[in-house]
């Protein structure tokens, strides 16, 4: 027997005003004389209708993140790089959300991770006049938008708690557009901020914590060579140890130089602690004729070898560098790292991200194998030498052939492709380079509880951030600030006490 569906509903008015209605028209065209609509043209352009009944966190997220141009990095699908609602996956898994939905922190953290800046409060944590500010704010602007966390009842519409980006701003009415992503359900729609600050001033009763909104915008200096990942399995584990276990291993008595310090934090570190971090692999894009690169791949295979340059020349990277082929042999954590460092190894593993990155993850490389690589020399219309690690890789019945863009240098070096007609130093980041930029990342007050005052300021010295180069420096403080957001989300303080960043 059929079972007749829900077709739509009637939008409640008042207290909302249809966008499309008459009236919503007539605020809209005061609203954009105003200047207060300028933010609406970006997200209406890549406005969409999220997908699951659950879905409204993740669709309005993908929206914002569209609108506000941020590359995922990633394919969707085809060949294209486009944020959707399944790749926003990494907080908290689609199942999860499809069945429960999902909270005010969690697509915070969402945010943070697929690169964006956010900006978090909760209605305890601001006020209605803030909130009218941060809209005004985002109306006015292309540069950063509004999402809000609200319940539905205080509108007189059915459902409970939703999410879904601000479109515009009325001061004459003091009205806010409500670009509502269950589109199934009901229309975009104008209603008071006042009120709007009342449905944003519920509790949620899955956190116990006040509903509120976020700012999300570019970041001026998003990660260029490095993400932490919060997909990988043993993640949790790698977090808690730099942030909680390494500070109090640093009180040791018996520590008096910097080797020792290094050497007792790489011996103790978690299996695969070289997982957390990952390289952002440069997937080729094909061009028509196969034999040259366009200006964005040069720009950013630029910009990775300038990061690997900067990393090798601090202080730091040359204690790491001794302190791990010294002791590799005797500790098994630095054998297995050292080990993927030869060129094979790099190929294969380059290889299988990119397949990776082509599929759409970012997790754990679970059912890849290379089955053949090749370290060739890109030289093209007068352009430098660019490395490109070829492989086929293999995943279940299929093969796809994968190239990725290599930071590398024109040397003469043993390790190299022996049909590639050039020498070629690759630069892939290695254990060195990762622990180094690790190291970089953690928080200040890890080094605080070195008792030895001139290890102290040894130490303090080789990772301070403000004597690095400014690029290697924005990178290193972006990865501290996405250490510091997985810290939080593994303590489960994610929706307990957000902090901006």
């Amino acid at each position: 027997m059929a079972v007749a569906g829900l077709y739509r509903r009637i939008l409640p008015s008042p207290p909302a005003i249809e966008f499309a209605s008459s009236e919503g028209k007539e605020l809209f065209s005061e609203a954009l004389q105003s200047g207060t609509m300028e933010g609406f043209f970006r997200l209406i352009s890549y406005f969409q209708t999220q997908s699951e009944p659950a879905y409204c966190g993740l669709a309005s997220l993908s929206v914002v993140l569209n609108a506000l141009s941020i590359d995922p990095g990633r394919k969707w699908k085809g060949p294209w790089r486009w944020f959707d609602e399944s790749m926003l996956d990494c907080c908290e898994p689609l199942e999860r959300v499809k069945a429960e939905g999902i909270t005010f922190g969690k697509v915070a953290c969402l945010a943070h991770c697929a690169g964006a800046k956010v900006e978090a409060f909760r209605t305890t944590q601001s006020t209605i006049d803030d909130f009218r500010n941060h809209v005004k704010k985002c109306a006015s602007s292309e540069d950063c938008h509004l999402i809000t966390s609200y319940h539905r009842k205080h509108f007189k519409q059915t459902g409970t708690g939703h999410f879904s980006p601000i479109g515009g701003y009325h001061a004459g009415s003091d009205m806010a557009l409500i670009l509502d992503v269950a589109r199934f359900k009901y229309p975009p729609h104008w209603v008071p901020v006042s009120l709007l600050w009342e449905a944003m001033d519920t509790i949620d009763e899955t956190t116990g914590h006040p509903r509120g909104f976020m700012l999300i915008s570019r970041l001026q200096t998003p990660s260029l060579l490095y993400t932490l990942s919060c997909k990988h399995e043993n993640w949790i584990s790698t977090a808690k140890f730099l942030t909680e276990d390494v500070p109090n291993l640093l009180k040791s008595d018996d520590l008096k130089s910097v080797p020792e310090v290094l050497s007792l934090i790489f011996e103790s570190l978690p299996a695969n602690a070289g997982e957390f971090i990952k390289w952002i692999a440069e997937v080729r894009r094909q061009e028509e004729n196969g034999s040259s690169l366009s200006k964005e791949e040069k720009a950013r295979i630029a910009v990775k070898e300038e990061v690997l340059k900067q990393v090798h020349e601090t202080e730091l990277f040359k204690f790491v560098t001794n302190c791990i082929y010294s002791a590799s042999s005797q500790c098994e954590n630095l054998s297995s790292l050292s080990d993927k460092d030869s060129l094979p190894e790099i190929a294969a593993n380059v290889c299988c991200q990119g397949a990776e990155i082509l599929a759409g993850g970012l997790g754990a490389r679970a059912g890849f194998c290379c089955k053949a690589t090749c370290v060739r020399c890109l030289k093209s219309n007068g352009d430098d030498p660019t490395t490109i690690i070829s492989g086929t890789v293999v995943s279940g019945h299929n093969e796809q052939g994968v190239d990725v863009l290599v930071p590398s240098s024109p040397k003469n070096t043993s390790e190299r492709c022996n049909s590639c007609p050039c020498s070629i130093v690759v630069k892939h980041p290695a254990s060195n380079d990762i622990l180094t930029v690790l190291l970089l990342a953690l928080p200040p007050q890890t080094w605080i509880g070195i008792k030895d005052e001139k290890l102290s300021s040894e130490i303090q010295a080789l990772v301070s951030d403000e004597n690095l180069p400014v690029v290697l420096r924005e990178e290193v403080l972006h990865l501290r600030r996405q250490l510091h957001f997985l810290k939080r989300c593994k303590d489960n303080e994610v929706d307990n006490d957000l902090l901006l960043s």
